[in-house]
């Protein structure tokens, strides 16, 4: 039977996210809760040993929420965000021929909030040290990498890569910031991210923006495709360097 924990009253900005979780007892789902109501702008939080589910209510950043779980020595799928239509994400990869090895270093998700703001979550990782400048851009053209991705149509706030991984000398960092822009305008275009502000080069960080699953829409255990569960895929992308 579900079991609940709600933190605070709700606000505007408020919206649901499920995740997988290995829970074997409600031992379990208490420590995931503990863990993520530590977090700010938290309103509710259920948890399902039988659908092996976390539920969230809130306005905390979902890689925040991830980071929050993992803390438990559990690890964290996200099956949904939003309502349905109103998710996206952005795998981001460098297309320089020096990053073959791991080109993935970042990964955005967005979530529409109304009909003209949007949420995103942007991560960077295995990354130089020093600031970056995250732009949606006209095209999802990434023949080229970044080169082919047309002209910026919404400079997002510069974040800066400061706090080291704990297993190499590359950086990371994470951004959570509201845009005035409709989802529905940026599926199928490109988010770019350079280290200049106004230039980008084959390395910059660069991918398209692909509809994802609304919460609760996505229910798969066992791809179709390839055959794997859900976690054999997150260890293959986790491999990939998509945390």
């Amino acid at each position: 039977m579900p079991s609940t924990v709600t933190a605070t009253s709700s606000s505007s900005d408020d919206f649901e996210t499920v995740y997988n979780v290995e829970l074997s007892c409600n031992g379990c789902v208490n420590s995931v809760k503990e863990s993520i109501t530590k977090l700010d702008g938290i309103t509710k939080v259920e948890g399902d040993v039988s659908k092996q589910t976390i539920t969230v209510l809130g306005s905390a950043a979902p890689s925040s929420i991830v980071s929050q779980i993992q803390a438990t020595g559990r690890d964290a799928i996200i099956r949904g965000t939003g309502k349905p239509n109103s998710a996206a994400v952005c795998i981001l990869e460098s297309f320089d021929e020096n990053d073959k090895s791991l080109p993935v270093k970042g990964l955005a998700r967005l979530v529409a909030m109304g009909e003209s703001n949007v949420l995103v979550d942007l991560t960077l990782s295995g990354v130089q040290k020093g600031k970056y400048y995250p732009s949606f851009r006209e095209s999802g053209n990434i023949w080229k990498g970044a080169l082919t991705t047309g002209n910026s149509i919404y400079d997002l706030p510069p974040i800066e890569a400061k706090e080291k991984e704990a297993t190499s000398e590359l950086y990371k960092c994470q951004e959570f910031v509201k845009v005035p822009l409709k989802i529905t305008d940026l599926i199928g275009r490109s988010l770019v991210v350079s280290n200049d502000p106004v230039k980008v080069f084959i390395h910059s960080m660069c991918g398209v923006i692909a509809r994802s699953a609304g919460a609760w829409e996505n229910d798969k255990h066992v791809c179709s495709c390839t055959g794997k569960t859900v976690w054999q895929e997150r260890k293959d992308a986790v491999g990939k360097g998509i945390n």
